[in-house]
């Protein structure tokens, strides 16, 4: 079973949030991260992970990344802050090695 992840990423000033979803949230940071495409995240420098959720299945997930997009960045921001209050680089520490 394939889980599905929505994620936030931010740039180093949290004025920026970027919602976005995956199959594969090690690979899509560090794709982020090294800017390997160029896009929104590159141009406003959005590599800093700072919310992530689970789903079970795709659909759901891409349901919950349409409802957050909707939604004011006040309700993205205390979204964040319930999980990361301070918000921390939630990918720190991870190691980015690939095949």
């Amino acid at each position: 079973m394939d889980k599905s992840i929505v994620y936030f990423m931010s740039n180093k000033n949290n004025t920026v949030i970027y919602i976005g979803v995956t199959s594969n949230l090690l690979k899509r940071v560090f794709q982020h991260k090294s800017k390997a495409y160029k896009g929104f995240t590159s141009k406003y420098n959005c590599n800093k992970l700072v919310y992530f959720d689970e789903f079970t299945n795709i659909k759901e997930a891409i349901e919950r990344e349409k409802q957050l997009k909707a939604g004011n960045r006040a309700r993205k921001e205390k979204l964040i802050n319930s999980k990361n209050p301070n918000w921390d680089d939630l990918s720190d520490g991870w190691v980015f090695s690939f095949n």
